[in-house]
């Protein structure tokens, strides 16, 4: 392999994670919004692992 390959490897390497950190979303994530607490705190001496 060629130097000027390994450096073409590179540069496709490096580009492809630029475009995937600064391209858009692509996050299947429902549109839930805001979603409220409809449980009670738990008031006891020890936390329940």
């Amino acid at each position: 392999m060629s130097i000027f390959q390994s450096i073409e490897k590179a540069v496709v390497y490096i580009s492809e994670a630029i475009s995937r950190i600064f391209g858009p979303s692509d996050d299947m994530y429902p549109m839930t919004g805001v979603n409220p607490f409809e449980g009670d705190p738990y008031h006891g001496p020890n936390w329940a692992d």
